[in-house]
């Protein structure tokens, strides 16, 4: 009897996941130091999230690692972009035609949770990309009033960006869960540190 073939991702797609992890985190703990400074909803008198989940000890230093971390979390995302555009690898990340059908008439759950698995990581970039755009909005206001203006205003800006953090978490989860249905733990131990 054959042993099964174990999954395998190369280095860039190891060091683009380890960087993406390492980078959101920082930018979710600092993010929430933020918040804390002065909460989008409910102004000073809302809630408060426990200074335990903060990073930066307060609202300048949360804004230094926040931003230092979306350097490195836009620059990753840019380079492994890059990565799958030359390598073609796009062809096999994203939902096709043939997906959004096995969604629709496939009897086969294997192909269906391939065709979800796409679905997830296709709707994850824009989710991503939205962020980082908000986020520049919100840093530099006056230089990019444009961005501010195309939300209808700072609030709507700033609740934009907030709750982008949520959906990206649910998000996340529901894409290693996918692949995990897909190719079992090794698969997904194969995008951090197996060979």
């Amino acid at each position: 009897m054959r042993s099964p073939v174990m999954p395998t991702q190369n280095l860039a797609t190891k060091i683009f996941h380890w960087v993406s992890l390492i980078s959101l985190f920082l930018m979710i703990t600092s993010g929430l130091q933020i918040y804390n400074a002065n909460p989008v909803f409910g102004g000073r008198g809302g809630i408060h999230i426990p200074p335990i989940f903060g990073l930066g000890g307060w609202l300048a230093g949360g804004r230094h690692w926040h931003f230092a971390s979306m350097w490195i979390f836009s620059l990753n995302l840019l380079w492994y972009g890059i990565y799958i555009f030359v390598t073609r690898r796009w062809q096999h990340r994203y939902i096709s035609a043939k997906d959004i059908k096995a969604l629709l008439v496939s009897q086969n759950e294997k192909r269906k949770n391939y065709a979800w698995h796409r679905l997830v990581y296709t709707i994850l970039i824009p989710l991503l990309l939205l962020s980082i755009f908000t986020g520049i909005g919100m840093y530099k206001p006056a230089q990019f009033y444009w961005i501010v203006d195309s939300f209808g205003g700072w609030d709507a800006l700033r609740i934009t960006h907030f709750m982008a953090v949520p959906l990206t978490i649910i998000l996340g989860g529901i894409h290693s869960q996918l692949g995990r249905k897909v190719g079992g733990d090794r698969l997904l131990d194969s995008m951090f540190w197996n060979d």
